[in-house]
């Protein structure tokens, strides 16, 4: 019997020589969730950080749990799917927030399905779920540079912080993150993907 709750993981690494990361994007996207519904996040397993919340948007009510795997980025599949099997929860009804490199700082595109585009995160849950058919909400943090060391200026990158304008434009686009997410579990990802992926 599948569950009626929605799962809403937001990706990022643990400890504090990540926090307010550009990787760390899905994190801070959930810790947003977290404060505006409310939820409490404790253990779940040594796997995340889970808790339970309730929305109420539009005069209507949605259950939902709210994950921030502790596994480190190319392992969160198994908490990712650790959470869904315990809570019966189907890939239908998992949202993922993560930063994604081929989007400009401040946009938002939400797809279910399609390629990883070369994120870990979205591999491991692909892998631990055995299907890419669940909503995604991805978060533009922009490119590093190009060239020689590209691969470790990428990695410098995503692990880099924000600059002062960015830091300054972070909390709504975060509230943005947020509210696509809702708009997935009471509209639809079509409806969803008209409000911002066009943006």
């Amino acid at each position: 019997m599948a569950s009626d709750f929605w799962l809403i993981a937001g990706l990022g690494n643990p400890g504090g020589k990540y926090e307010g990361t550009r990787h760390n994007m899905g994190f801070m996207t959930a810790d947003a969730l977290a404060e505006r519904w409310s939820v409490n996040l404790s253990d779940h397993k040594g796997l995340a950080l889970l808790g339970k919340g309730m929305m109420n948007l539009d005069g209507r009510n949605q259950k939902f749990f709210l994950a921030k795997p502790l596994t480190y980025m190319n392992e969160s599949g198994n908490a990712v799917a650790s959470i869904c099997s315990y809570y019966q929860i189907e890939p239908d009804h998992v949202i993922v927030i993560h930063d994604d490199m081929d989007l400009d700082f401040g946009r938002i595109k939400v797809k279910a399905g399609g390629s990883a585009g070369g994120h870990n995160g979205i591999k491991s849950i692909d892998r631990s779920l055995g299907t890419p058919k669940y909503s995604r909400v991805r978060m533009g943090v922009g490119h590093a540079k190009r060239g020689a060391n590209a691969h470790d200026n990428t990695v410098n990158w995503v692990l880099g912080g924000f600059g002062p304008d960015q830091r300054k434009q972070l909390p709504d686009f975060l509230a943005d993150g947020a509210d696509a997410a809702e708009e997935i579990i009471f509209h639809g990802l079509a409806k969803t993907q008209e409000k911002f992926n066009g943006r």
